[in-house]
């Protein structure tokens, strides 16, 4: 198995309540992630967290609407920090682009509310899909939800039933031409649609 060197977050953004900025560093502080927080005039915060290693991340938290939002970027070689980040994403739904970086090539991972949505392989110039989320229950559901074709079917059911009640009525050969033909045309429309 090949050797990460590095992984980067990119794009990194995590919106967190009070309470889930004290979960946040309680879960780094609880591997033995050493942390200052500087707290700023204006209630931001900027937190550096530093393994045993001297490996550090500094985050910078910006007091919005309540919520404490962190954008940023950050590159670690240390499998700890990587793996804690990992978890405090996917853990308070945040979106992340994350490049594990190795010597031949780097996999590119695409977070949206804590989910791995799309994973990439990039050697050089060529990039490959691995894995890439599709909402196919949502599709269906979409899908099913839609009922245009089968309103349009009944309703060129009543019209094919409305014109065989007049074609029974009316007595005129020209007429029944005309009903004859509005009927081929719409049995060929239902035909359509029903396959």
């Amino acid at each position: 198995m090949a050797q990460r060197l590095a992984t980067e977050y990119v794009k990194t953004c995590l919106q967190l309540t009070e309470a889930e900025m004290f979960r946040f560093f309680q879960m780094f502080v609880d591997h033995q992630v050493t942390l200052q927080v500087k707290v700023l005039e204006n209630g931001n915060q900027e937190v550096v967290f530093q393994d045993g290693a001297g490996q550090e991340i500094v985050l910078s938290f910006e007091k919005k609407s309540g919520l404490y939002e962190c954008t940023g970027s950050c590159r670690l070689s240390n499998t700890l920090l990587a793996n804690l980040m990992r978890k405090a994403v996917s853990e308070f739904k945040g979106s992340a682009t994350v490049n594990r970086i190795y010597s031949s090539y780097t996999m590119v991972y695409y977070y949206e509310r804590g989910t791995v949505v799309k994973i990439e392989e990039v050697k050089g110039q060529l990039i490959t899909v691995i894995y890439e989320f599709r909402d196919t229950i949502g599709l269906m559901q979409e899908m099913f939800q839609k009922r245009e074709v089968e309103q349009e079917i009944e309703m060129i059911y009543d019209q094919i039933n409305h014109l065989l009640d007049l074609r029974n009525m009316v007595q005129e050969q020209g007429e029944h031409q005309q009903i004859d033909t509005r009927l081929n045309e719409l049995t060929h429309r239902l035909f359509i649609l029903e396959a």
